[in-house]
């Protein structure tokens, strides 16, 4: 029976209409809600696979979000009517996280402004939708910091391919040309990925502003705060025909790791932290070694020792992106017609304190969009970008990954790594695939929901994304008078 259901991996499963009465009050807000007359709270329709499983908790949040019949966004509407909608036949589901309906009828579309503030970052994504009189979306997206080394990784199986003469690619590393407006490929996919959780929101809502966070980071005024004039000239290399002169002359053409002990006259440049994790060509994160020490090193993977003795400092990775990228993404939102407008950092800080909001990325986001009175939102998106699947060319049980071991079976018992599953009522993620049918389930910050459950008591609720999506129902809001209330 599971694997007949399995068979079907269909990318949004409809399973989250509750049965149970909805939290909203009775009275429709017909300004925020679909215009539909004669309207009554009924039953679910079994025919949508609304039936809960397992214990689930099938509460939905307290928006749903509605296409019209031509797959264009409408405002959002309650759970109860949604449900009623659906009875009727008048709706279908479209997708389960966030919930959204497509209408089957023909209704009036009346919209109002949203605008969607976009705190953007390195690392994080703050996203928030509002109106004038309540928040109807709030996100926080985790992005991949994994792209340099996998890029790597690449390289070397590209290289060990040619060497191997097995399936031979020709080099290309003599051909290519930069195109304008070219980013490193760890740049270009966060960027990529903030363009698409914005056009993710812009399906599932009439998004008429985006306004966005930008930076500008002077990175050697944040190390020298008393720097002027022609002293941004004259730097620590200054008088260095390279940086590997610099480095040398810096560490007293010594050996850092034996002190010269070895008595080896041949010195070489290690970097601290290696290229495959993102380290850098700045003096700072490079040491002088003699052939000696380094092969030792190498040889011993000591790498991690030396990086812990020779602990860097700030790399301003995070300052260095946003001064990168800030006007790429205003320029290509105002491209893809978009009406965007950007603000600062400093008054983004300034409004979040006069209202007495705690520092957090949806917090940001919802000052952005110049938030202030408006009603929250009590459920907010928890958004995680994964790889999509992992480059192996023929699938072995086990791959080593640094000390763990990790499994790359693509499949087992119709189940995926990363599929949204329900498991005792709790929705969580395949995080390892076993192929005695045994699997490990976890949040997705983390939290451990059983190391090794039974695949025939877990249901498949989500196929697996680039990007996973798990629904927070936020306990306390914070008010603009920092006062704490329940939702």
């Amino acid at each position: 029976m599971i694997k007949q259901k399995l068979s079907r991996r269909n990318t949004y499963t409809p399973m989250v209409i509750p049965q149970d009465r909805s939290n909203c009050g009775l009275s429709l807000n017909r300004e925020e809600t679909l215009s539909v007359a004669g309207l009554k709270t009924l039953d679910n329709n079994p025919d949508a696979a609304l039936t809960p499983k397992g214990g689930q908790n099938l509460r939905v949040s307290d928006k749903v979000y509605v296409l019209n019949m031509r797959g264009k966004p409408l405002m959002p509407c309650s759970p109860q009517k949604a449900r009623v909608l659906l009875k009727q036949g008048k709706a279908k589901v479209v997708n389960r996280t966030p919930f959204v309906i497509q209408l089957l009828i023909a209704t009036g579309e009346t919209k109002q402004s949203i605008i969607l503030g976009v705190d953007s970052g390195y690392s994080n994504i703050g996203l928030s939708a509002v109106t004038n009189k309540q928040e109807v979306y709030s996100a926080e997206v985790n992005l991949r910091n994994d792209i340099v080394k996998l890029n790597s990784e690449r390289r070397q199986y590209r290289s060990a391919c040619r060497n191997r003469k097995t399936w031979y690619r020709k080099p290309r590393f003599l051909n290519r040309k930069k195109p304008e407006g070219w980013l490193a490929p760890s740049i270009q996919n966060k960027l990529d990925a903030h363009i698409k959780v914005i056009n993710h929101i812009k399906h599932i809502l009439p998004v008429t502003q985006i306004n966005v966070e930008v930076a500008s980071f002077d990175i050697q005024k944040i190390k020298n705060p008393d720097i002027k004039g022609t002293d941004y000239q004259n730097g620590k290399q200054k008088g260095f025909w390279n940086v590997r002169e610099y480095a040398l002359y810096r560490d007293n053409h010594t050996c850092q790791y034996c002190k010269g002990k070895s008595k080896d006259p041949i010195l070489e440049i290690h970097h601290i932290i290696p290229q495959s994790q993102c380290g850098t060509d700045k003096p700072d994160n490079l040491i002088t070694l003699c052939e000696t020490c380094h092969k030792h090193i190498h040889d011993n993977h000591l790498e991690g020792e030396i990086a812990k003795k020779f602990k860097l400092g700030n790399e301003f990775k995070v300052e260095t992106f946003m001064s990168m990228v800030r006007w790429m993404l205003i320029n290509k939102l105002k491209e893809l017609g978009n009406d965007t407008y950007h603000t600062y950092g400093y008054i983004t800080k300034s409004s979040r304190i006069g209202a007495s909001l705690p520092k957090s990325h949806i917090n940001d986001a919802f000052i952005i969009a110049y938030g202030s009175k408006q009603e929250r939102n009590n459920t907010q998106y928890f958004i995680r970008q994964i790889r999509k699947c992992n480059r192996s060319l023929f699938k072995a049980n086990l791959v080593k990954e640094g000390k763990r071991k990790v499994n790359t079976i693509r499949e087992a018992f119709g189940f995926h790594r990363f599929d949204k599953v329900l498991y005792k009522g709790t929705e969580c993620f395949i995080h390892g695939l076993r192929t005695a049918g045994y699997f490990d389930l976890r949040k997705l910050d983390g939290t451990k929901i059983h190391a090794s459950a039974k695949y025939s008591q877990i249901f498949l609720l989500e196929s697996a994304k680039t990007f996973l999506i798990e629904r927070r129902h936020t306990a306390f809001i914070p008010t603009i008078n920092g006062v704490v209330s329940k939702p």
